[in-house]
């Protein structure tokens, strides 16, 4: 974390709060109370913001479900599955179209982006849908038999009608001899799609974990890289960085991943999680049931990979020690290289983040790394003890937002003019129009990877490119 203070010119905690209470002012004032615990200036240490709260009626979120981030985020990217949607089809293409998880479909399961669904019509609503997803799991083994496992992950209606999906899923295990994971996800539970990711980490440890061990003899640097989901190929940049650093990445949680090598996860000597919403409950598991230690590292932008390397170096021995900076010592040089080319473009200019897992904390130093400044950071789904890491990282006073409206967005962006808005899919458009460059920080706008020392080029290319792009001189913003 941060060692200082750091300050905006002509931020305060004054201007802030007083930024805050204007965007306020139109609600009635039931909405106004519920809202005005998730929205404020940056106090520098402690959870400034409450979270992990439902949304208010009719103020829109743009939050994900249950659903989404079961099988979206955590089983989806795992490649030698087949993860079926047990459901109607539109969540199905929901959960397959809105994330890049690349994956290498080196098995003949994934070579390219599929979904499975069990495709919900309304004679299935009346009489259920047990029969129709053992028969969908039947042609899933037939058409894929290379597979290791097929999750089954549940829609809101399966919830709603009460669909047994443990009992066929075990049941059909058993008859087609592989396992099949049921994945109660409903998309209505809970407050967002963060209780998927809780979800899928109790099946996961529940149906996977334990039940493999690798092939190789255990090692003293057998490390899990933990919450890494490969959008846009980034871990094809921290797997191989952990590697020249001397380290034996056994198993990838889960973008590219593959089921035997994360069953044997429980054989590793440290698991380094990068996405710690959604991964911090089985790291918390491992170590409690198999005394695994973790760490969380942060690998976007050079001053924070360095010092990553170095904090996850000094848990090993010299060997490691040297090799890790070795790797340092010959990547510095190269990303200072980036930052001459790109910084005198864009120092001095100004960035609000919002998006939904770890990135409004963990991109601040990348930014940073340029010359620019974070002014406003916040989540759609995030808990206390994500606030807690964000304030030191964030500079003083500056705004914190916890599943900002759309409306709140567009005022406090009217007030701080940002030179550059790095947020999710939904809200992309909407502030191309009011003229402000966008970057696309949920699947890096179909570019990437920006992990790692391959990631940082890409990254200050990327957000030299939507600053400076001659495009904005043809498009009148509204401040």
């Amino acid at each position: 974390m941060s060692t200082e203070i750091k300050k905006v010119e002509g931020i305060t905690k004054e201007s802030t709060q007083e930024m805050i209470d204007r965007a306020l002012e139109i609600y009635p004032d039931k909405a106004k109370k519920k809202r005005v615990p998730h929205l404020a200036p940056n106090e520098g240490e402690g959870a400034c913001v409450k979270s992990n709260r439902k949304t208010i009626p009719g103020v829109m979120s743009a939050r994900g479900c249950a659903y989404a981030g079961a099988k979206g985020v955590v089983w989806g990217p795992i490649r030698d599955m087949v993860h079926v949607s047990h459901g109607p089809v539109g969540c199905g293409y929901y959960s397959w179209g809105t994330r890049r998880n690349l994956m290498s479909g080196i098995n003949g399961v994934d070579q390219f982006a599929m979904q499975f669904t069990s495709d919900f019509q309304e004679k299935d609503i009346v009489y259920g849908g047990d029969k129709k997803l053992k028969t969908l799991l039947q042609e899933a083994k037939e058409l894929f038999p290379l597979a290791k496992g097929i999750s089954v992950l549940s829609e809101c209606p399966v919830g709603l009608i009460g669909d047994d999906i443990n009992s066929v899923a075990k049941a059909s295990a058993k008859e087609l001899d592989i396992p099949i994971i049921p994945c109660n996800c409903e998309g209505f539970r809970g407050v967002s799609q963060s209780l998927g990711h809780h979800i899928s980490n109790d099946t996961i440890r529940d149906y996977i974990i334990e039940t493999r061990e690798f092939p190789e003899p255990i090692g003293p640097y057998d490390i899990a890289l933990i919450g890494e989901y490969n959008i846009g190929g980034d871990a094809w940049s921290t797997k191989p960085l952990l590697e020249e650093c001397g380290f034996n990445v056994k198993s990838v949680w889960t973008g590219d991943g593959e089921m035997e090598k994360i069953a044997a996860t429980h054989q590793v000597k440290l698991n380094v999680i990068h996405c710690y919403r959604s991964m911090n409950y089985m790291c918390k598991v491992m170590e409690e049931k198999y005394g695994i230690p973790w760490i969380e590292l942060n690998f976007f932008g050079p001053t924070k990979i360095r010092n990553s390397l170095r904090k996850l170096a000094e848990l090993f021995d010299d060997t490691i020690k040297e090799k890790v900076e070795a790797v340092i010592a010959k990547y510095d040089p190269l990303m200072q290289a980036v930052i001459d080319e790109y910084k005198p473009r864009l120092e001095r200019k100004k960035v609000m983040l919002y998006v939904g897992g770890l990135r409004p904390r963990h991109t601040v130093n990348a930014y940073e790394d340029l010359g620019m400044a974070v002014v406003g950071s916040g989540y759609e789904f995030a808990h206390g003890d994500d606030y807690e890491r964000t304030s030191p990282e964030m500079p003083e006073a500056t705004v914190i937002y916890d599943d900002i409206t759309e409306y709140e967005f567009e005022q406090f962006a009217d007030t701080l003019k940002p030179d550059l808005i790095g947020s999710g899919i939904k809200e992309k458009y909407l502030f191309q129009k009011m003229g402000i460059p966008f970057r696309q920080m949920h699947s890096w706008d179909y570019s990437g990877p920006y992990h790692g020392y391959k990631g940082f080029p890409t990254f200050a290319r990327d957000v030299d490119m939507a600053i400076n792009s001659p495009t904005w001189s043809l498009v009148k913003a509204p401040f």
